[in-house]
């Protein structure tokens, strides 16, 4: 991936630019370095601002510039490595000389890049990828359409309802979802329904694609409305189609249209002569979604199948009226259950299995090759979701294709995904944002393109886990392969590793591997263990790896603490060690995740400090033994930016926590009570909206002091609050308290609030557990306006009666969306 590769070299050039750096000379320096930034920031612009339809020389282009950045990027974090761990000032005067004829060599190399890249002359009247996008539309329509839509009933009536509203305006209806979802084939069944044909006057269907094309869509709408085919030009041809259209009530359907200046383009034909005229597009980008929709009628999200609705659509297609002979559903279904309610997987498994004989045995093969026959499942199916990856903006592509790098059917938690990002320098800075804030706005993208699926929410509405549907996730593992972004190992021999630059691994390799492991020993910069353990050997060869950047072996039980050292351009470690390490040389670390080895027992293990010295440092975790706990009051003085701080066990604390003024998230677990003084000082926390606080027995008049944290929206308390009663008086009002839950308060008895529902205005949800001497929940939590749901667990009688008194007087009230859950 040529644009990742770019990024790659340009933070490391960054980084020598600074003023406060130390390893090489700026005098000798500054003008080679700035001239090879600027080249290589240009060639990125190239990257961004290239929208050529000739795909094939792109990608020539792009495979040039990553081969000659690499190369570029192992000449210059070699020299910087011996410079780091030279160990005598004639060593490092040597290896700084080195870097500089090294990088004289690297800015003619890129220099002679640019200019060549500069002088390319695309073939700008479209390409076989072009051919392939509408070849590819019509290959989804024809395999899933057929006014098939099974499982789709409740999207056909509420799209029915939408297109029949009694609103006058004109209404565009927009549905979008990911490529095979069955978008087209809920147009296609709500354009053809006999009752909708007869409420319009005119019809017509347009399909777009990812080209867009004006004068095609205009013939197509002229054709359509006209009823003939006419040539004109394209002014006279939209005449044609607003005057065909004015004063007439009419439904049209854009089908597959991929930017909102497409839009911008085609609106201006439709005439609004508020007679309830209709627009059905469909699309599989939420943005353009949301661009086009009326405030009223909000863009229609297709959802994938259940696997009852699965299995009725592939019986349908493959024994058409017929049931499914009984010896067949068992594996059937197991076979169905792998689409993961994708209309077009299910399909494409049905076209193949009705080319087989239809017997126990056939199926029974399937079965258990259907790594094997999902393989020819993706490949039927590559050509039509591969658009949605051909279309993706160049700062995406990278963050897209290494989510194959995780296992499929698995949830992926975001905030590591992030970190792995950031890691790998895929994500970009933007205006003054924090990047993690952009990669978040990276990953929204990526869901809004159809590409990535939500997973978990957080308590707070936040996303804490995201999905891959397996054909997009095979998808990224090819391409990822091709574009050498990232090479997962999943049982597969380690063969074709050669200039693989990022391994991750699903499982372990045998070890007549290790030669072609030690063949790429000079390249490989990300080492990935994903849940799998490894043999020693596998282990020995990691400290081989001496210009590693990414290093995840956090589920390996082995010792890695003597391979630390030497990897002086790591920016994410995660792994188990027996003995402390210095990280003095480390001056890119980002994410720092280092757990006890197991054997190790009780003894505490002792971590030099060098952490001050690492100005890049974005996440640290460092396991409980460790010798870092009695200085955590020295390491918030030194770090006022935090956003987020965990403190465990017998860390001592702060005396105050004011200092940390952009703080966004504060936990506190501890063995021992904690100075209630700690919490009155530290209400000027302007930015803290999520507060856990564990095993802290603070008494509950000190509690109603967080209200004055203005913008709190999260508080979990287990076992961390003391007393029988909590008065929450009238001017006590948490203003943006979402969640609340309370755990294991056992002496609590009595909950008052004297403001009513005005004390907690803005609280969604509730959760109250282990509470056995409460005596009821306040009635006045039924009178907040955003309550959304109540659990009860393990809590008194009293309690559970009051929640279900709260839930019937709401539902007395006509308030039917309070969802109260009890377990005793």
């Amino acid at each position: 991936m040529a644009y990742a590769a770019l990024s790659s070299l340009m933070y490391t050039l960054e980084q020598l630019l600074k003023p406060n750096q130390s390893f090489v000379c700026r005098c000798c320096t500054q003008q080679h370095l700035e001239s090879l930034y600027q080249n290589l920031s240009a060639l990125q612009d190239f990257l961004d601002n290239t929208t050529t339809k000739d795909i094939e020389t792109l990608k020539v282009v792009e495979k040039r510039i990553r081969n000659v950045v690499y190369k570029a990027e192992d000449r210059i974090d070699s020299s910087l490595r011996s410079i780091v761990l030279a160990d005598r000032e004639h060593k490092q005067q040597k290896a700084c000389r080195s870097f500089y004829e090294e990088l004289l060599k690297v800015e003619q190399q890129v220099y002679f890049l640019n200019k060549e890249v500069m002088l390319i002359e695309f073939n700008n009247h479209g390409s076989k990828s072009a051919e392939l996008a509408r070849i590819s539309s019509s290959l989804e329509k024809s395999t899933i359409e057929e006014n098939t839509i099974v499982g789709m009933e409740d999207d056909f009536n509420i799209i029915l309802d939408c297109v029949t509203a009694q609103t006058d305006e004109l209404i565009v209806i927009p549905i979008f979802g990911m490529g095979g979802i069955g978008k087209t084939t809920l147009a296609r069944k709500v354009y053809d329904d006999s009752y909708i044909r007869s409420r319009f006057d005119k019809q017509a269907w347009v399909t777009i694609s990812e080209e867009y094309n004006e004068r095609q869509m205009l013939l197509e709408l002229v054709s359509s409305i006209t009823g003939r085919k006419q040539e004109a030009i394209d002014d006279e041809l939209m005449e044609i189609v607003y005057r065909g259209l004015k004063g007439r009530r009419f439904l049209i359907v854009i089908d597959d249209i991929w930017s909102t200046k497409a839009w911008d383009q085609m609106q201006r034909i439709f005439p609004n002569d508020d007679n309830k005229s209709r627009i059905l597009l469909t699309t599989r980008l939420k943005y353009v979604a949301d661009y086009v929709s009326c405030p009223d009628f909000p863009p229609h999200s297709k959802s994938f199948l259940t696997l009852d609705d699965s299995w009725n659509l592939f019986t349908e297609k493959l024994f058409k009226n017929d049931p499914c002979p009984p010896l067949l559903e068992k594996t059937g279904k197991h076979i169905v259950k792998q689409c993961q309610g994708l209309p077009l997987s299910v399909v494409v498994v049905a076209g193949l299995l009705v080319k087989m004989d239809l017997t126990h045995d056939i199926w029974m093969k399937v079965e258990k090759n259907l790594n094997s026959f999902f393989g020819t499942v993706t490949e039927r199916c590559q050509s039509i979701l591969s658009l949605s990856y051909n279309y993706l903006p160049q700062y995406l592509r990278a963050c897209f294709l290494y989510m194959g790098g995780f296992p499929e059917d698995r949830h992926i938690n975001v905030s590591k995904l992030i970190r792995l990002w950031i890691a790998e320098q895929f994500v970009k800075a933007r205006s003054n944002k924090r990047l993690e804030v952009v990669a978040k706005e990276y990953l929204q993208e990526l869901i809004d393109r159809s590409l990535i699926l939500v997973g978990n929410q957080r308590a707070s509405g936040r996303m804490r886990t995201c999905k891959i549907h397996d054909l997009l996730r095979q998808l990224c593992v090819s391409e990822a392969y091709t574009e050498n972004v990232v090479h997962v190992m999943n049982g597969n021999v380690l063969e074709s590793i050669d200039d693989q630059r990022r391994m991750i691994f699903l499982s372990e390799v045998e070890e007549k591997d290790d030669y072609r492991m030690q063949h790429s020993i000079g390249i490989i910069r990300t080492f990935i263990s994903m849940q799998v353990d490894f043999r020693v050997w596998m282990c020995s060869i990691v400290s081989q790896f001496k210009l590693l950047k990414v290093l995840d072996v956090l589920p390996v039980l082995y010792d890695f603490s003597f391979v630390i050292p030497q990897l002086v351009h790591l920016r994410y470690v995660a792994l188990q060690i027996k003995e402390g390490v210095s990280l003095a040389k480390m001056r890119n670390l980002q994410t720092i995740i280092i757990r006890r080895y197991p054997d190790l027992g009780p003894t505490t293990l002792k971590l030099p400090l060098d952490i001050w010295r690492m100005l890049e440092i974005r996440h640290l975790d460092i396991d409980l033994p460790l010798y870092i706990s009695p200085f955590v009051a020295e390491i918030i003085r030194r770090t006022p930016n935090l956003k987020k701080l965990k403190i465990l066990y017998r860390s001592k604390l702060p005396d105050s926590f004011s200092i940390l003024q952009d703080l966004e998230a504060l936990h506190i677990e501890t063995q021992e009570n904690i100075d209630p003084m700690i919490i009155s000082r530290d209400i000027s926390l302007p930015n803290l909206k999520k507060l856990t606080l564990k095993c802290t027995c603070i008494p509950w008049e000190v509690v109603n002091l967080l209200a004055n944290l203005p913008n709190l929206e999260t508080l979990y308390g287990h076992c961390a609050f003391d007393g029988t009663d909590w008065k929450v008086d009238e001017d006590v009002v948490f203003h943006k308290l979402k969640y609340l839950r309370l755990c294991r308060c056992r002496n609590l008895e009595r909950w008052e609030l004297a403001a009513g529902s005005d004390n907690f205005p803005m609280l969604e949800k509730l959760i109250l557990f282990e509470l056995p001497k409460l005596e009821e929940i306040p009635e006045s939590i039924g009178e907040i306006m955003t309550l959304e749901f109540i659990r009860i667990l393990n809590c008194g009688s009293g309690v559970e009666t009051s929640a279900k008194k709260i839930q019937e007087e709401q539902e007395s009230l006509g308030n039917y969306e309070l969802d109260v859950e009890i377990y005793p």
